[in-house]
């Protein structure tokens, strides 16, 4: 009885094991043979502009159009807008429309911080469409975007 139960222990991890797998999310299992779903400019911004206008000005995104790997890209995000107390940028998202995680930062700014200007390192998982959404006080929306091929991919999800 003993010798049967071995096998059938091991069987029944087996099966444990491949029943967990299907629970996790579809984000966390292998890649999919269809590969990546690239979000559209107006599905990232929708969560964050909502009814607002966005207008594709009074950004600058400057980000090199190739990158050797996706693990440390750097950019640079600069706003037009005077900074005043009536005035100014609260916040610039950085978003990505094929990485796993689509914001891939958001910088908290006011009228202290003098300058709408932020420069950082981001992963990429592939070639894809960099954007940079600047909110201002007055409830304006702005963006940029800059296309970026990357030759080595950093995220696990990309195809």
């Amino acid at each position: 009885m003993a010798a049967a139960e071995g096998p059938r222990r091991a069987c029944l991890q087996a099966l444990a094991a491949a029943g967990s797998l299907s629970l996790l999310p579809r984000w966390a299992r292998a890649q999919s043979e269809s590969g990546p779903v690239q979000l559209t400019l107006e599905q990232m911004t929708a969560p964050l502009v909502g009814t607002a206008t966005l207008r594709q000005e009074g950004v600058r995104l400057e980000i090199p159009p190739l990158a050797d790997n996706g693990y440390a890209v750097p950019l640079r995000v600069s706003v037009a807008s005077p900074m005043s107390e009536a005035q100014h940028v609260t916040h610039i998202w950085l978003l990505s429309p094929r990485n796993p995680v689509t914001r891939m930062a958001v910088f908290h700014l006011g009228p202290g911080s003098g300058r709408a200007e932020i420069a950082t390192r981001v992963r990429l998982a592939g070639t894809q469409t960099v954007v940079a959404l600047a909110r201002l006080s007055t409830g304006e929306f702005r963006c940029a975007q800059t296309e970026v091929v990357v030759t080595e991919s950093a995220c696990l999800d990309a195809g």
